[in-house]
C-alpha cells in the first residue's frame, strides 16, 4: 500500500528523449516537418512566410498578417470564419520582424476541410477597402492609447537605438494608417505569401490520402527565394531618458547585442542569465523586488531572431527610483564579475532550467516547437543535449568569465521613458 507520509524520491534528470519529426520535401522545394504518433484526437498545421515586419515596410506586413482572410470576391470575412467555425477549427496569425507564421488547429479528421477554407480564401485575398479601413482605424486608436504607456515608448526607442542603422530598427508611424492602400497589401501579399513559403510543420495522425492532398495544396506556393537580409549594425550605446509628463513611473530597457543559438557561447550564457534574472529567484527579483521593493517584476532575457539575438533586462518603477534602480543593476553586474557563484544557487538554477526543460518538451505539439525552435538556424534536437550537458558542468568559474565578458555597464543600451 502506497504510504502517503512519505515524498516520493527525488531523481535528477540525466536524459529526455526528443524525438525527431518525419521530413518530407515538397515538390516545390519546401519542408514539411510531420509528427505523427498523437493517440488523439487534435492536429494543427503551421505555415512560416517570408514575410516579417523587416521584409518591406511594416505597416504593410501588420496589416497584412490582419486581413489574410478578410475576403474574396465571393465570400467575405464573416463567412471565411463562419466556414472555420463550422468545422471546429481555430486559425491564428502572427508576425514577427523575421516571418510570419499561420496557425491552424482542427480535429484531426478536420484539418484538410480547414487547411482547404484557408488555402482558398487566402490565394483569392482582395483586401476589401472596408475591411483595410476599419483595421486601420482600430489600430490607430490604439496606437494613440499605447503612445502614453511609458512602456511602449521605452520598448520602441530600445529597438530603434538598439537596432540603428539596419532594417530591424523600421517601425510604425501614426501617420502610416493614413497613407497605405489595398495595391500595397495586394502586392505583398502576393511576393510574400504566395510566393513566399518557408517551411511548414504538421501535428496530427492523418489519414494517407489526407496528407497526400494537403500536401498537394501546399504545393501551389512558391518556396521563398529573397536575399539574405543584412544584419550587421552599429547600435547606439548611453542612456537616453524619454520625459513623460505627470508619469509616475519609469519604464526600463538595457540591453546590447548579443547572438543566438550558433554561437558557442549561447548555452553558458543562457545559464548566467537564469542567475542573474531569468525565473522568480533570481538575483534581480530578489534584490530589487524583493529587497528593494522598486518594482513588481524585473526580468533579463536572451531575445533571438534567425540572423542575431540580444540581451535585455525590462521592468517599470517609480520615477524617483529609477536612479536606484540603474545602481542596484549595475551592482548585480559586478558581482557577477567579481565573486564567484555560490554552489548551493548554482545547483538550485541547475535544477530549475532542467526542469523547464523536461516541462517544455511535454508532448507532440511542443515536442515539434523545440524542433522548429532550432531548425530555423540550422541546428538539430542535439542542440538540446548539449544544453543539458553544459548545465550539468557548468562552473563558477565559467560564469564568472561570462559575465566579464558580456556584462559591461559601458556597453549597454539603457532607455528609461517616465
Amino acid at each position: 500500500m502506497l504510504n502517503r507520509s512519505q515524498a516520493p524520491a527525488i531523481h535528477g534528470i540525466e536524459h529526455i528523449a526528443f524525438v525527431q519529426p518525419q521530413i518530407n520535401k515538397l515538390k516545390n522545394g519546401v519542408d514539411l516537418f510531420w509528427r505523427n504518433g498523437i493517440f488523439n484526437e487534435t492536429s494543427k498545421i503551421e505555415l512560416h512566410f517570408k514575410a516579417g515586419s523587416c521584409i518591406e515596410q511594416p505597416i504593410v506586413a501588420s496589416l497584412c498578417a490582419g486581413l489574410l482572410i478578410s475576403g474574396t470576391a465571393h465570400k467575405n470575412a464573416r463567412q471565411i470564419q463562419k466556414a472555420l467555425d463550422a468545422l471546429g477549427a481555430y486559425y491564428d496569425v502572427s508576425l514577427s520582424q523575421d516571418e510570419a507564421i499561420v496557425s491552424i488547429y482542427a480535429l484531426k479528421d478536420q484539418l484538410l476541410a480547414a487547411y482547404t477554407v484557408f488555402h482558398e480564401s487566402l490565394f483569392a485575398a482582395t483586401f476589401p477597402t472596408k475591411e483595410l479601413q476599419d483595421l486601420c482605424a482600430e489600430r490607430r486608436q490604439k496606437f494613440l492609447v499605447q503612445q502614453e504607456k511609458v512602456s511602449f515608448l521605452a520598448q520602441r526607442q530600445f529597438q530603434k537605438s538598439l537596432f540603428a542603422n539596419s532594417v530591424y530598427a523600421k517601425q510604425i508611424q501614426l501617420e502610416d494608417y493614413d497613407n497605405v492602400s489595398v495595391t500595397d497589401l495586394q502586392a505583398f501579399h502576393q511576393k510574400n505569401y504566395l510566393k513566399g513559403l518557408v517551411e511548414v510543420f504538421v501535428v496530427g495522425d492523418l489519414q494517407g490520402a489526407d496528407f497526400q492532398e494537403l500536401q498537394d495544396l501546399l504545393n501551389t506556393y512558391q518556396k521563398a527565394s529573397f536575399d539574405a537580409i543584412d544584419f550587421d549594425w552599429q547600435n547606439e550605446q548611453g542612456a537616453i531618458h524619454l520625459e513623460q509628463e505627470n508619469a509616475l513611473q519609469s519604464a526600463v530597457r538595457i540591453g546590447r547585442p548579443l547572438f543566438n543559438k550558433t554561437h558557442p557561447d549561447f548555452c553558458d550564457f543562457s545559464i548566467l542569465n537564469t542567475i542573474l534574472g531569468d525565473y522568480f529567484g533570481s538575483r534581480l527579483m530578489s534584490n530589487i523586488r524583493e529587497d528593494k521593493g522598486y518594482t513588481y517584476g524585473i526580468g533579463s532575457y536572451i531575445v533571438e531572431h534567425q540572423n542575431y539575438g540580444y540581451f535585455v533586462i525590462g521592468t517599470e518603477v517609480g520615477v524617483q527610483t529609477r536612479t536606484a534602480t540603474f545602481e542596484e543593476i549595475q551592482r548585480e553586474f559586478d558581482r557577477l564579475k567579481n565573486e564567484l557563484v555560490p554552489q548551493e544557487e548554482l545547483a538550485l538554477v541547475q535544477n530549475y532550467m532542467l526542469g523547464q526543460l523536461l516541462k517544455s518538451a511535454d508532448g507532440p505539439y511542443a515536442m515539434l516547437d523545440l524542433f522548429a525552435n532550432v531548425q530555423q538556424n540550422g541546428l538539430g534536437l542535439d542542440f538540446y543535449d548539449q544544453l543539458i550537458d553544459r548545465i550539468r558542468k557548468i562552473t563558477p568559474e565559467r560564469i564568472q568569465e561570462l559575465a566579464k565578458r558580456y556584462l559591461i555597464w559601458e556597453e549597454m543600451l539603457i532607455i528609461s521613458a517616465g
